[in-house]
């Protein structure tokens, strides 16, 4: 493990979030080999090693190869091979608690397998809450998404309860409706079942820990400057983006899982983190291109083949994270030194 990760580890491990609390639980992450998932089982195998806890962690994949190619054929997990759009999900182990962070992510996806994208997310969550139901899971954790808010008011901050207007004759609209429509759910199983579940509205998240897979656009941008390349931008970089820091992210996330409201959603992002796109392109190629690179844009004849968001204005209020007494660590320069960083050490 890269010392730049486990200086991470340890601050989530130092971070005041009351551990003693989860001694002895038993977890269930879903998604556990996307980056937000793979990154919340390694801080509690972490956490449960330097701490005492004792934690049962059960990641729930598509590819135990694949998982064991990222914690370790030893690592102390165990694995639960599962399509959650698929109705045969059936899990016989125990869950004290849930965090749900298994959704597609690719935008190219999106556009190709829109029904998929559809099912997994409102089939598979719904397979999750009711199980947390049966279970009687002591907490649940939805990680949702900036994009839940569409185009909101661009004359103020966005807050948890501004949600803007998504145009639903857009194929790529099937992914933020339908983190929408998972959020409703968690709502209703939280009013009707009395279910200890919030939602986790996550900016963009990067930083140490990235998988070597990661395609989106801060890997690209790091991956350009590392080599000396331009950085080419595929749309005109005009959306304002919503940052926040892996380890910053997976101390909102455990923070929220003990210490959040049932049924209420909770936005996490650095508020100083708030860049367009193009911004934060020259960000890059200013503090790490060592004037090799520059930013060019390059837009294809057929951008919306390839499913990329529509340009939107947002800076996400995260004072009612704040208010739980979560503080963002890291800014954007210090969140891409750190992650190339760690780039540079694991190839």
């Amino acid at each position: 493990m890269k010392d730049i990760l486990l200086e991470d580890f340890q601050a989530v491990a130092d971070s005041g979030i009351p551990f003693e609390e989860l001694k002895g639980s038993s977890f269930l992450i879903t998604g556990a080999t996307g980056l937000i998932g793979s990154l919340l089982v390694k801080n509690l195998l972490y956490c449960s090693s330097a701490l005492g806890l004792e934690l049962k962690i059960c990641a729930l994949v598509r590819s135990v190869e694949k998982a064991r190619g990222i914690f370790g054929a030893d690592a102390p997990v165990d694995y639960v091979t599962a399509d959650l759009s698929k109705p045969d999900f059936a899990f016989e182990g125990e869950c004290d608690y849930i965090i749900h962070a298994a959704s597609v992510t690719a935008s190219k996806q999106m556009v190709e397998d829109p029904v998929g994208t559809i099912a997994t997310a409102v089939e598979g969550t719904k397979r999750l809450l009711a199980l947390a139901v049966e279970k009687r899971a002591k907490s649940f954790v939805y990680i949702s998404s900036m994009e839940v808010y569409g185009q909101p008011d661009s004359g103020k901050k966005t807050a948890e309860s501004d949600l803007g207007y998504v145009d639903i004759g857009s194929v790529r609209s099937c992914y933020p409706e339908g983190k929408r429509m998972c959020e409703c759910l968690c709502t209703a199983y939280a009013a009707q079942y009395g279910l200890n579940v919030k939602s986790a509205r996550l900016a963009q998240t990067f930083g140490a820990g990235i998988l070597p897979t990661e395609s989106r656009v801060f890997a690209q941008f790091a991956r350009s400057a590392l080599r000396g390349e331009n950085i080419v931008l595929h749309t005109a970089g005009e959306s304002e983006g919503n940052y926040v820091y892996t380890s910053d992210a997976v101390r909102a996330i455990l923070l929220l899982l003990v210490r959040g409201e049932s049924g209420q959603a909770y936005n996490i992002a650095n508020e100083e983190s708030h860049v367009t796109i193009r911004q934060m392109a020259e960000l890059v190629v200013e503090h790490f291109g060592e004037g090799r690179t520059k930013v060019v844009i390059d837009i294809p004849e057929d951008s919306e083949r390839l499913g990329y968001a529509p340009p939107v204005k947002m800076w996400l209020d995260a004072s009612k994270m704040r208010a739980l007494g979560w503080t963002p660590a890291y800014g954007l320069v210090d969140s891409y030194r750190r992650m190339m960083q760690y780039m540079t050490t694991t190839g």
